[in-house]
């Protein structure tokens, strides 16, 4: 009987244990010295929170508006990444074009930009008298800040370059040689698209998804300067914990500590695609 990939893969690293003997203390320390490093503040800040204020944070009112806009924007915003980014991926890690590293390096800027630099761009943009938005207010009266639709361009924009370079990574594991085998049997580019490359490239596109879901669930300065933060239009996680740490540092903790929580869920939804472990 053959063993299971995921079994000779367990097989092998125990193997190269043995064989490579007891980590050596020059690698061990910095690595338990980084891991308390990232620990320790998240363990401090659920030890600091007191059962009342967490309880009674989950239960007002504004909190439960600021985390249904969070989860609703963010989802629509993985919808919008998904159609626009799937796209842009696949001409990335698929076609050898000029002015292909240009492209890649345009898509990547936005990750880089700090988050106020990113919303000030946004507003140059579509703000109301912004280069695109003051055409779209006067052609149909509708304006991109202080909405919704505002909140969900924000994340978008700071959501969509993590979306593109994780599904890039997705579609060339998947394999290119498929796609030539596929092609040379006579296949359309669309129909090895459909019928190869996503079946295969599947459970990256999904680990992407959920990873830019979480991006997007914790943006914070781009939507707060695009959008200001009023309750049940603009107000998400976490710029409500940002109003409430300068009056309620009781409430900021415990809002903090969802947060904290829906992230920890994302990653163990995650473990199997992201981390190889079974």
């Amino acid at each position: 009987m053959t063993s299971s990939p995921t079994a000779r893969s367990t097989s092998d690293t125990a193997l190269a244990q043995v064989r490579l003997g007891r980590p050596p203390v020059a690698l061990l320390v910095p690595a338990v010295v980084g891991t308390a490093l990232l620990v320790l503040p998240l363990l401090a800040m659920v030890a600091a929170v007191r059962p009342a204020a967490f309880t009674a944070a989950l239960a007002s009112e504004p909190v439960r508006q600021a985390l249904v806009l969070s989860l609703w924007t963010s989802t629509v915003c993985m919808a919008v990444c998904l159609v626009l980014g799937l796209p842009l991926a696949w001409l990335l890690a698929r076609r050898d074009f000029r002015g292909r590293t240009l492209l890649r390096a345009a898509v990547t800027v936005p990750m880089v930009l700090p988050p106020v630099v990113a919303g000030v761009a946004l507003r140059e943009a579509f703000g109301r008298s912004g280069l695109f938005g003051a055409p779209l207010l006067e052609w149909t009266g509708f304006a991109f800040p202080y909405t919704p639709a505002g909140v969900v361009l924000a994340h978008t924009f700071v959501s969509l370059p993590f979306v593109v370079l994780a599904l890039e990574g997705a579609l060339r594991a998947a394999g290119p040689a498929y796609d030539a085998a596929a092609a040379s049997l006579g296949a359309s580019t669309w129909t090895i698209f459909r019928r190869i490359t996503l079946p295969l490239a599947a459970p990256g596109i999904a680990a992407a998804m959920m990873l830019g879901w979480a991006r997007s669930l914790g943006e914070f300065g781009a939507t707060i300067t695009f959008n200001g933060s009023y309750p049940g239009t603009t107000q998400t996680m976490p710029t409500l914990i940002y109003q409430a740490r300068q009056s309620d540092q009781d409430a900021a903790l415990a809002l903090s500590v969802v947060m904290l929580a829906v992230s920890l869920l994302v990653l163990l939804a995650l473990r199997d695609r992201w981390w190889g472990t079974p």
